[in-house]
């Protein structure tokens, strides 16, 4: 693993994904335009140096940051973004519990669902992008604890633990008519069985909540016409 590219993004190229959702039993299809992702889930490094705060549990420079709600990944986008003298991507109001995505915005954001299964397959077909035991820290290889960024194989785009480790938020709303308010996560942890790390695999948490296999990465937009 280069840990000095663990801030650069890297380009995922456009195209068609169908997510599905077992409670429902329902699939749709999502056209996915052009975008950047970071190649590892946001390190508690990347993440003091952001927001001078180290909210993780477990400790460590290279350890994904954990304990992260929602609210904190997007807000530490919006910092990015000023910092890198960017236009933030979200309009957001904590205290009323309303966050807008300005999509013509060039700042970090949150990669949506479609966008993080896109990226997590990498043109492949299969329930992961390799063997289960190769790819990602789950229950049955992680000693029940949280891993550094980059330990296992990437998939075929270099993007590390898309499945285990931490789970990643994204910007969707899970079920607004059911679970209101709740943001999707994906990508399974490192205390999951080996069902949840799988690339179609959709789970739901508050976006207050902060739980200690829970992290995120970040997005950034193409711009237009950019492939």
């Amino acid at each position: 693993m280069d840990t000095g590219a663990v801030n650069e993004l890297v380009a995922i190229p456009p195209g068609r994904v169908t997510l599905s959702d077992r409670r429902t039993q329902t699939s749709w299809q999502v056209e996915v335009a052009a975008f950047r992702i970071s190649p590892f889930p946001v390190t508690q490094a990347w993440y003091a140096q952001v927001t001078s705060l180290r909210p993780s549990s477990s400790q460590g420079r290279r350890l994904p940051v954990e304990g992260v709600s929602w609210w904190d990944a997007v807000q530490f986008c919006n910092e990015l973004s000023r910092r890198e003298r960017l236009t933030p991507a979200y309009h957001l109001h904590v205290g009323a519990g309303t966050a807008q995505w300005v999509t013509s915005a060039d700042g970090y954001r949150l990669p949506t669902e479609a966008e993080w299964e896109h990226a997590c397959r990498a043109d492949t077909t299969g329930p992961r992008y390799g063997r289960l035991e190769d790819v990602a820290w789950y229950q049955g290889n992680s000693g029940g604890q949280v891993r550094p960024v980059g330990g296992k194989q990437p998939n075929g785009w270099g993007l590390y633990d898309m499945l285990g480790n931490v789970w990643d938020w994204c910007w969707d709303i899970y079920d607004a008519e059911v679970y209101d308010t709740y943001r999707v996560l994906r990508g399974g942890g490192w205390a999951d069985e080996h069902w949840s790390c799988r690339a179609s695999v959709r789970r739901r948490s508050h976006p207050t909540f902060r739980i200690d296999d829970v992290g995120f990465r970040v997005a950034r937009s193409m711009p237009p016409n950019r492939t």
